[in-house]
């Protein structure tokens, strides 16, 4: 028996090093510590290897799907949640929705989905077309879903020429901001309201 450092092992797995320590942390793996350093034991590493197909990790999949509007669309994500499962090729753990736009970074269905891909119980990533994952960043998130030893799949990727699609991005900006700032407007014009009231209310006594 050998007892391998962690980025051997790994390697022999066909993993990430963070998706073993992930495994380690989980009880998936057994750990030996040597001093602060983990190390695995070659014959559990062969196991894992057996019980995960031979190194290629389990496809666990995490449908995600999302609509913009926070109202109504409830056709639009079952529509996409029926399409991510009828062309699924392996276990479906969850689905994942939100009704935000792709252009807002803090999403729940989004956060949970990145924490179930952290914890391992997700390997596969899976949206209808690119942008239902984010409006911009998706190259981002790739890297950090890799890190993860998981990976993003697309039913639909971007057919959209340069041009077009510079132009859809543009004008999904100019939305978002526009909305940003009439939100910021329309707060400002509240606490003015309110503190006019106010005054209004004291030179009355």
């Amino acid at each position: 028996m050998e007892l391998l450092r962690l980025a051997k092992a790994a390697k022999r797995l066909g993993v990430h090093p963070v998706t073993l320590r992930l495994w380690a942390d989980s009880g998936k793996i057994p750990v030996t510590w040597v001093g602060r350093e983990r190390r695995f034991s070659s014959i559990d590493v062969e196991a894992m290897k057996v019980s995960t197909g031979g190194g290629a990790r389990l496809r666990l999949e995490g449908l995600y799907v999302r609509v913009s509007g926070s109202g109504g669309q409830e056709s639009s994500l079952e529509a996409q949640e029926h399409e991510l499962r009828t062309t699924s090729a392996g276990e479906v753990v969850k689905v994942f929705r939100d009704r935000a736009s792709g252009l807002r970074e803090d999403r729940p269905g989004l956060n949970r989905l990145l924490r179930a891909v952290a914890d391992g119980s997700v390997t596969v990533v899976r949206v209808t077309h690119e942008d239902r994952l984010a409006r911009f960043g998706v190259g981002w998130l790739k890297h950090l879903l890799a890190v993860h030893g998981a990976t993003l799949e697309v039913l639909h990727p971007k057919k959209l020429g340069g041009r077009e699609e510079l132009l859809e991005d543009f004008v999904s900006l100019v939305t978002t901001f526009a909305g940003r700032l009439y939100g910021m407007r329309s707060a400002e014009n509240r606490r003015r309201l309110l503190a006019e009231s106010g005054q209004c209310q004291a030179s009355d006594r």
